[in-house]
């Protein structure tokens, strides 16, 4: 894949690109989050590594910055737990009453689906299915996640333009779990 036109986007941030992951350093990087790449991730980390402020560094993937980024659902989970009651998965089945109860399922649950992919701040790449095109998710809380680009590159091109940006997303893969946690599970009932 040429990601030659979202590599000029990051310049225009000021983004700083260092030579691109080889198979060794991504492999280590893949190994260290527990789960294969996307392909487009695998191409785009491979032409270029975006370096600085926010970006996960991926020749360094034992980081305190991406493991802060790796926990940072979980995190946010447990705020929501503590602090939205009524929010619950449904294919989780019957919520916990005591908050103890609700983490410690809640925990064990989160275990079973797919990875976010840290791509930059809070910005996320499911890595399940592992194929190119799964959406770019923008992950605050569980009741604060919301689709920011209906792939990797239609993330890039509409955070370069606040026109695009102001554009409906459109139609996107959907995601075990977390296409449910965008489109249903944060609405609050009644």
């Amino acid at each position: 894949m040429d990601w030659s036109a979202e590599h000029a986007i990051l310049r225009q941030w000021g983004v700083e690109l260092a030579p691109g992951l080889t198979d060794t350093e991504l492999s280590r990087a893949e190994e260290h989050v527990g789960c294969a790449f996307p392909p487009d991730l695998r191409s785009f980390l491979q032409a270029a590594l975006p370096v600085g402020k926010n970006w996960p560094d991926w020749r360094h993937p034992e980081s305190e910055y991406i493991a802060s980024r790796l926990g940072w659902a979980e995190r946010g989970m447990m705020f929501d737990l503590e602090h939205c009651p009524w929010w619950w998965p449904p294919e989780w089945g019957l919520r916990p009453e005591a908050l103890p109860d609700r983490i410690e399922a809640a925990r064990g649950h989160l275990r079973t689906v797919p990875k976010l992919i840290p791509v930059v701040g809070h910005r996320f790449l499911p890595a399940e299915p592992c194929e190119a095109g799964n959406p770019v998710l923008s992950v605050w809380q569980m009741v604060d996640t919301i689709y920011y680009g209906r792939d990797l590159r239609d993330f890039f091109n509409r955070e370069a333009d606040s026109e695009l940006r102001k554009q409906p997303i459109g139609r996107v893969r959907r995601i075990r779990f977390w296409s449910g946690v965008v489109e249903e599970w944060y609405k609050r009932p009644g």
